[in-house]
């Protein structure tokens, strides 16, 4: 779990697998939402159940690694980034990724009971469609801030 990472980096193993992760999750879960397009909806919810799964368990991991790995004051004495700066780009980069996690759990857990009750596709698609932009949103703008995180750590 940490040792050297795979991206040429000062990173951890773990840490470069879960920005890697983080980086490209945008476009599996827009490959997921093309298919509801496509009106393969049963496909849609498998693969939005799965990736939601996945990204779970992946930011139990981030945790534990960075848990026991010391915290960001351990990874943060590697940088070259003014302590400060970097502190503000987590806090948001945290605070963005509380909002997403809110968004995409109310739009799974709401779409997945809705489905069931034959109200999706169909009466609920308006409101499903809203909040699963604000939960497609939120995923962007994780992953570009976890990217951030990442650079400013372990690149700079």
């Amino acid at each position: 779990m940490f040792q050297a990472g795979f991206l040429g980096t000062k990173a951890p193993l773990f840490m470069d697998m879960v920005t890697l992760i983080v980086a490209f999750l945008p476009l599996l879960v827009y490959g997921a939402i093309l298919f509801a397009r496509k009106r393969m909806y049963k496909t849609h919810i498998l693969l939005q159940n799965l990736l939601f799964i996945f990204a779970l368990v992946v930011i139990a991991y981030f945790e534990l690694g960075v848990r026991v790995g010391g915290g960001f004051d351990a990874f943060m004495s590697k940088s070259s980034v003014p302590y400060t700066y970097a502190l503000i780009v987590l806090l948001v980069h945290i605070f963005i990724s509380i909002i997403m996690l809110y968004y995409w759990s109310v739009t799974i857990f709401t779409a997945n009971f809705s489905f069931v009750k034959k109200r999706l596709p169909g009466v609920a698609s308006k409101a499903h469609r809203l909040l699963a932009l604000k939960s497609f949103l939120g995923i962007i703008f994780t992953s570009f801030s976890g990217v951030w995180v990442y650079l400013l750590l372990f690149v700079y």
